[in-house]
């Protein structure tokens, strides 16, 4: 018990539900699959097509097989019926590729049947298309893209494939309930009890993660609750018959907080709402044990229940709004002269350098959901030519009027010219490249557009006020920032600036959200090499809390998302079968 109570003692107090780091399960999209021009293999009819969709884990770049649709019989046009679920994390790079085959016989083995193309892409890439609609030449150069480990080499066209993507509907829910209990035992000395509740989802292994927690009610043993409000994915993932785990306990200030006892219900047994089936008995196992004339540690009843859907993340993206990604690079001379090996931008030919590897992680995942995929790329610290002045926010490309790169390589390619061209100085002054994003903010708060800003720097702040005052501005505007710190040194000052703990504030006013998410980049060095792995832990890390401060802005501004496009409307024909 002490184990469960490590881990919720670091967590606030709250009324409501207060997302923990990781806790909160994926989303669910549903992938439906249309081919168009397929290649004809039969001599006397046309093919009889089956999709095949492989994933690619964090963990390994080895594909392995998710799923098959059903076989359509004579179509060199199908519209599978069979569709993939998948999880979905805004936060992952989630490699897929799709195979089509030519089904000849009965036979499971692939190998049995005529290979008619395939597609790499990302899920991003397709909830992040208008309307949550991709449509991607097939390539038919089977052998040589699967040993490489995402996009494969350009081949022959084989047709298009069409991909769309749907957002399960029990996604979306968020239940509200309160509850009150009765007669607990009496644990405090001097008074009765302070108790308080502890919600656990039970996962698939028999372990349980913890969800939710209510405030602490003092000294009473007939508690009453604030009524709270949780994700119905985050109380029991979808199943509706998981078990909910519910620990009572009495609260002590020291943190050895005192176990009173549980119960274990289900999302479907709280749908019931206010019944004599919601009023569970308080169960102290080891009083049970010990007293043969034990009973109960109080009971606990369900006053009131509801479920309500709520517009989630991928609404808006499937309405059409996008995400403005811009990158800011620390020049100050801290870093090192980058011609020298030991300096922080020094050009590796084999090996990217920490910059270079944390803008790919995070680049390559919100390019995503940015359609012309032109990114703005600034630098600050350094002396620029011809007179040597001093700037904190100019153009990695050299065109302070256009300072948009094409891609995460055209940010790359600039970022490489600049350490040509630029003199590495200083101070580190982070406002001035905060104020530039939040300029074109400023111009767009209508819910169309929301920007992140990734600035990777290596040093202790010099204007640490002014950039206090910035990001208390910025909270009121669809943005976040993300801050990459690379190199030894000391970044508490990041660290106060995350506001995971204590909201930041600037000249007495509080930033309306929390925007900020920090990493060092030095906990992310895998020492066995597996650059792969490390950057995309970072890049999960980073990205994790973006949704939900997407959707704080969306909520706090009542912007509801357009409508997304009319879906689209398979008219290919054909005798579905199985294989």
């Amino acid at each position: 018990m002490e184990d469960a109570m490590d881990k919720f003692d670091d967590m606030a107090s709250v009324s409501e539900f207060d997302p923990i780091q990781g806790s909160i399960p994926a989303t669910k999209v549903e992938i439906t699959v249309s081919c168009r021009n397929l290649l004809d293999k039969d001599t006397f009819s046309k093919s009889d097509p089956l999709c095949v969709l492989y994933v690619q884990g964090i963990e390994t770049i080895q594909w392995r097989e998710f799923g098959r649709t059903e076989v359509i019989d004579n179509s060199l046009n199908p519209d599978f019926v069979r569709k993939f679920i998948l999880d979905y994390f805004f936060e992952e790079r989630q490699n897929l590729r799709f195979d089509l085959y030519d089904v000849d016989s009965k036979s499971p083995d692939l190998s049995k049947h005529d290979f008619l193309g395939q597609m790499f892409c990302t899920l991003g890439e397709i909830v992040g298309s208008s309307g949550s609609r991709l449509e991607k030449p097939l390539t038919g150069n089977k052998e040589a893209s699967i040993r490489l480990p995402l996009y494969g080499i350009p081949g022959k066209k084989c047709g298009a494939i069409i991909l769309s993507a749907e957002e399960l509907g029990n996604c979306r829910d968020v239940a509200t309930m309160q509850f009150c209990a009765n007669k607990l035992d009496k644990k405090d000395f001097f008074g009765k009890s302070d108790p308080f509740m502890v919600f656990y989802r039970s996962n698939e292994d028999g372990t349980f993660t913890i969800c939710h927690k209510t405030e602490v009610v003092k000294n009473t043993l007939n508690p009453v609750w604030l009524q709270f409000c949780i994700p119905v994915r985050a109380l029991c993932n979808g199943d509706y018959d998981r078990t909910i785990k519910v620990e009572v306990y009495d609260w002590d200030r020291d943190g050895s907080h005192d176990f009173i006892g549980e119960f274990t219900t289900s999302y479907r047994e709280l749908a019931r709402g206010q019944s004599q089936f919601n009023v569970y008995e308080v169960i102290n196992p080891k009083k049970k044990i010990k007293k043969k004339k034990y009973v109960n540690s109080g009971t606990v009843t369900l006053l009131s229940f509801t479920v309500e859907s709520e517009h989630t993340f991928l609404d808006y993206i499937k309405g059409g709004t996008q995400i403005n990604f811009t990158v800011a690079i620390d020049f100050t001379a801290s870093n090192g002269n980058p011609s020298q090996s030991t300096s922080l931008h020094y050009m590796n030919p084999y090996q990217m350098n920490a910059y270079a590897m944390a803008l790919k992680a995070v680049g390559e995942i919100i390019q995503d959901y940015d359609s012309d995929k032109m990114f703005p790329a600034l630098g600050f610290g350094a002396k620029l030519p011809p007179d040597g002045r001093v700037s904190h926010e100019f153009a990695l490309n050299g065109n302070p009027d256009n300072p948009y790169c094409n891609g995460i390589e055209g940010i790359l390619e600039a970022y490489h010219r600049s350490l040509k061209t630029v003199q590495l100085y200083g101070p580190t002054n982070f406002a001035p490249v905060i104020n530039h994003v939040a300029r074109y903010a400023t111009a767009v708060q209508d819910g169309s557009q929301y920007f992140v800003l990734l600035i990777i720097t290596d040093g202790v702040i010099s204007d640490m006020a002014q950039t206090k005052e910035a990001i208390v501005n910025a909270a009121k505007l669809p943005m976040s920032i993300i801050i990459v710190g690379v190199g030894q040194a000391e970044f508490d000052a990041m660290v106060e600036l995350d506001g995971d703990d204590i909201r930041i504030s600037s000249r007495g006013k509080l930033a309306e959200r929390d925007i900020v998410q920090f990493v060092p980049f030095r906990d992310y060095i895998d020492r066995t090499g597996n650059h792969v792995l490390s950057m995309a832990r970072l890049a999960k890390d980073v990205l994790a809390e973006i949704p939900d401060q997407f959707i704080s802005y969306m909520k706090t501004r009542s912007i509801k998302p357009n409508p997304a496009p009319p879906p689209y409307t398979p008219t290919g024909l054909g005798v579905h079968t199985q294989i």
